[in-house]
């Protein structure tokens, strides 16, 4: 059988990609996750970036981790690297990805991953945002806003649960400002906290909000 790995960072996208390989009956033998320090990074997610390790024990398959200064361009050779070890050690021959929009994301890791060998898979690549969120609703994703940066969301989004009344209110964000339902355009973050295929939810130890503007915050968990 083909074995794959998943790049995961936590959030919604790249956490119902890896369930759709899995129902396909894939062998998604690891998980990736990227480490940025730069918190402004065009590449990776970094909002509760460490609340993967925890989720890929619930999932139960192995985590590798990477970490990267972040720098523009340069941060795709630690993603290489990673990308490398994977092949290596768990001999996966494709990567599954969470990418729904970005192409900036989408052409970049395609590069990488065709200099290495190995296939891409993007099962959520330019479905209608609306259906996708609908549908990780439906399914049972418990799934949190992490973090904010867009004109309509404010503090009360941090932290809150994405369920069908969350969804109504940015289908309507999406009709007043132009707001992605998805947060493509770096709106707001995610962190799935349970999915049908955990074995468990993550406990959220603790928390807080902390505030940039009224439009701009974030959403720091402990697990």
């Amino acid at each position: 059988m083909v074995k794959l790995a998943a790049m995961i960072s936590g959030g919604k996208d790249s956490i119902y990609s890896l369930n759709w390989a899995l129902q396909q009956g894939w062998d998604v033998s690891c998980l990736i996750t990227i480490r940025s320090k730069n918190k402004a990074s065009y590449m990776f997610h970094t909002p509760n970036i460490n609340v993967v390790e925890k989720q890929a024990e619930a999932i139960g398959i192995p985590l590798i981790y990477a970490d990267t200064e972040g720098e523009k361009e340069k941060e795709l050779d630690d993603l290489k690297q990673a990308l490398q070890k994977a092949k290596q050690k768990y001999q996966i021959s494709g990567i599954i990805l969470g990418a729904v929009a970005s192409d900036y994301q989408e052409e970049r890791f395609n590069r990488i991953c065709s200099e290495l060998d190995l296939k891409t898979y993007s099962p959520l690549w330019h479905k209608n945002q609306k259906d996708l969120l609908l549908k990780m609703i439906d399914e049972g994703f418990d799934i949190r806003i992490s973090q904010i940066a867009a004109f309509g969301l404010n503090k009360k989004w941090l932290g809150r649960k994405i369920d069908f009344d969350a969804y109504q209110e940015l289908i309507e964000l999406n009709r007043r400002y132009g707001t992605s339902i998805m947060g493509e355009g770096g709106e707001y973050e995610s962190l799935v906290v349970n999915a049908p295929f955990f074995k468990h939810p993550i406990e959220i130890k603790n928390s807080r909000i902390i505030m940039e503007n009224d439009c701009t915050g974030i959403w720091v968990v402990e697990v």
